[in-house]
């Protein structure tokens, strides 16, 4: 497995728009020793409640990109706070050389961590774009599939409101729920439709309660081998 360095700095938050990360001849960890799965689905379909299951029962970390993200806006110090925080009470997708290096540290913190090389990861909520998903395949760790939570837009709708009663997350009011359905369908599921091409995506309909939805994602997992 390539080597895991100490982590690289992010990118400098000059032109935001235009920003740049090292280029590497290989992703830094190896598919052999590192399991990644994305976990996709349109907001409010359910993806951190099964994420927690696949957690405690196949012994994976959890990384959600949205978490990562809401983690940097508040860390006092951080170049991209300011940046982060617009983006996403706008709906819109940070860019993405910021997501995939703080994914990249993250993963590196585990591993080292472990102390064997190896680590499985559900990445929640990424990729979003296109370009966050070949940049990270190339750059950080080839995904061994996309679990995709398919979910109506009403039956999402009415759980992100509940939620926003309780969550205290700016983005849970209907406003930005509107905005990130959009992005979502604009932007997302062309990346699931890549991988689909590729036959590296397990679909699962997320309309049932929480136990239902998760005991087809355990059927699903046993046909991938874990």
């Amino acid at each position: 497995m390539p080597a895991t360095p100490s982590h690289p700095q992010l990118p400098p938050p000059n032109q935001p728009h235009q920003l740049s990360a090292p280029q590497k001849q290989s992703p830094t960890f190896s598919p052999t020793a590192v399991s990644v799965i994305y976990v996709l689905g349109g907001p409010g379909a359910g993806k951190g409640t099964q994420c927690a299951n696949l957690v405690r029962d196949y012994n994976f970390t959890h990384l959600s990109a949205g978490d990562l993200l809401r983690a940097e806006q508040d860390r006092p110090d951080s170049q991209f706070g300011g940046m982060i925080k617009e983006y996403i009470a706008d709906g819109k997708i940070v860019p993405m050389e910021v997501t995939v290096q703080l994914l990249e540290n993250a993963m590196t913190d585990v591993v080292k961590e472990k102390g064997s090389g190896k680590g499985r990861f559900l990445i929640d909520g990424f990729p979003r774009k296109m370009d966050q998903a070949l940049k990270f395949e190339s750059a950080v760790c080839p995904s061994q599939f996309t679990l995709f939570f398919d979910c109506p837009e009403d039956v999402m709708q009415k759980r992100l409101l509940n939620r926003g009663k309780t969550s205290g997350r700016a983005d849970d009011n209907a406003e930005s729920i509107k905005k990130r359905f959009r992005t979502f369908v604009d932007t997302s599921m062309p990346v699931v439709e890549y991988f689909e091409g590729e036959g590296k995506v397990v679909r699962v309909m997320a309309t049932a309660g929480p136990e239902e939805v998760y005991a087809v994602v355990r059927e699903r997992m046993g046909e991938r081998g874990f």
